[in-house]
Parts: C-alpha cells; sequence; structure tokens
C-alpha cells in the first residue's frame, strides 16, 4: 500500500517520515557547515621562531579556522626538501599553559608529513603553510629553502600550500602575517588551487607594491671560502656570502629587490619538456 493513498494513517506515517528525513538532512548540513578550515602550519626556522607564532595567531583569529602546528624542534634552514631516517622523536610545546603545537626533531619536510599523516588521520587538513621564514626565498634559492621545501611537502601529500618568507630587517611580520590570512581567507571562499605553492616574499622598507612573477635569478652567492681553522689533513672553511643585485626585470628577484612583494607560483614538476624531444635524437643505447 502507497504512503500517498488516501489512508489517513498512512498520510500521518508519511509526513513524520519526510519531517525525520528534514531534520537529519538539516543535522548532516550543520555538521558540514560546522567542520572548520584545517591549517597545518610549519616552517624551517624551528617551532620557537617568533615569526611563526605571530603567523599563528592571526590565522587562527580568521573565522572558521582551525591551526595546528607541526615544525621542526631546530633551525633548519636551507634543508630544501630533505628527510631524515630512522624513528622521529615527537614533542609536545605548550607556550603560556596552551598547546602550541608539535616539535618534530627532523627537517620541514618530516614536520609536515608528520602532521599530514599523523595528526589528520581523523580529520584531514585543507591547506599547509609554511613560514614565516626569516631571510626572502626568491629566484633560485627557493630549489635550497626549508620553507619553500616544506610547502612543497604538503604537495606531495596531495595538500596545496602557500610559503610565506619575509626580510630580515625593516620589515613589520605582523603585516606580512595579515597578507598571508588574506590569500587563506581566499583559499577558504574560492577553493585552493590544486598541485601548486604559491610562494610570498616580502621585503623591508617601504612597500611599493604588489607582483605576480616567476622565479629566477639568484640574488645570494657564495664569493669564497676562507679557511679559519687547519690541523694536519682536517680543515675548517666558513663560506663567505655576498647579496647579487638582479639585472633580469622578469624575475621574481629583481621585483623583490625593487621593493614589491611578490606572488610566485611552483610546481613539483621539473621537468624540462623543451629538451625532450630532442633527447630522443641522442641515439642513446643499452650497453653490456
Amino acid at each position: 500500500m502507497s504512503l500517498t493513498d488516501n489512508n489517513p494513517t498512512n498520510k500521518v506515517i508519511g509526513n513524520v517520515t519526510r519531517a525525520l528525513l528534514l531534520v537529519i538532512f538539516l543535522q548532516a548540513s550543520s555538521y558540514v557547515a560546522a567542520q572548520p578550515y584545517r591549517i597545518l602550519l610549519s616552517n624551517d626556522d624551528g617551532i620557537s621562531s617568533p615569526l611563526l607564532h605571530t603567523l599563528k595567531q592571526e590565522l587562527a583569529a580568521l573565522p572558521g579556522i582551525e591551526v595546528v602546528v607541526s615544525a621542526p624542534a631546530e633551525n633548519q634552514s636551507g634543508s630544501s626538501h630533505s628527510t631524515d631516517g630512522g624513528p622521529l622523536i615527537v614533542e609536545r610545546i605548550y607556550q603560556d599553559g596552551e598547546l602550541l603545537g608539535h616539535s618534530v626533531a627532523g627537517k620541514p619536510s618530516d614536520a609536515v608529513r608528520f602532521g599530514l599523516v599523523e595528526l589528520g588521520k581523523d580529520v584531514p587538513f585543507d591547506l599547509v603553510v609554511s613560514g614565516i621564514n626569516r631571510g626572502a626565498n626568491v629566484g633560485n634559492i627557493s630549489h635550497l629553502s626549508g620553507t619553500v621545501g616544506a610547502a612543497m611537502e604538503g604537495l606531495l601529500q596531495g595538500v596545496p600550500a602557500i610559503a610565506v618568507s619575509q626580510d630580515i630587517t625593516d620589515v613589520d611580520t605582523v603585516s606580512s602575517a595579515r597578507f598571508t590570512a588574506q590569500l587563506v581567507t581566499r583559499y577558504m571562499e574560492s577553493g585552493a588551487p590544486q598541485g601548486t605553492v604559491i610562494s610570498i616574499n616580502i621585503p623591508g622598507g617601504e612597500l611599493q607594491g604588489l607582483k605576480i612573477m616567476p622565479m629566477g635569478d639568484s640574488y645570494l652567492q657564495t664569493s669564497h671560502y676562507e679557511l679559519v681553522e687547519q690541523t694536519g689533513e682536517r680543515s675548517v672553511y666558513e663560506r663567505q656570502r655576498v647579496i647579487v643585485q638582479s639585472q633580469d626585470n622578469s624575475t621574481d628577484t629583481y621585483a623583490y629587490q625593487q621593493g614589491y612583494i611578490t606572488l610566485t607560483p611552483l610546481k613539483f614538476d621539473w621537468t624540462d619538456r623543451d629538451i625532450m624531444d630532442q633527447m630522443e635524437s641522442w641515439n642513446l643505447q643499452l650497453t653490456n
């Protein structure tokens, strides 16, 4: 017998059933809407970095945001996307009586991987944010950066990511954090680009504006190695570096050095596709 016939009892049952389904739907919708936008925050300067703390504070102030910190126990600058082997030592760190985050005795990529795989196993993360780094990561320096490496680990785990770095001097960290929060807000509202790291670099001094630029050039170069100690066959050298002014106005390095905030979209794939057809003509053969 159909619930839509003229039997009054069946009509009541039908109305109750529809009401129950509506309640279940509304409860499910409310549950989905109540789920926070989860951000895994990391860096390469270490969990004690005040720049990371400032960024966490600004991101956590956004409505509907949950920020979880998983960062290296010590400074790991220049570690790129390297990783440590063996057991991973993780410690919960508290600040002013509240949980600051998880300190990971490893590289930035280890901290991000642990965060995404372990801390996000029940409720996955929506975004990885790496920073704020003390020192710019524009141009080819990006390949050496642990800040960018941490963000790239997010991509490797299938999670979009942002890397943010700023000049060492004459820069307002709170402003840098709030600028980053702008991009995070856009991601929350419109969705984040998949498979892409947006690398933000904020110079010191008076800002000239904002430019979206491709990576290029290298502002930090090694000039020489200075011998500081020698005992028998053992020598100790200190690397001496110099700042180089970019002359190529098509690069993020040039724009950054001219006082512009730069945004550079980075991909995980380093393949040089332009040379692939040429390589086919090399006629390389297997050898015994």
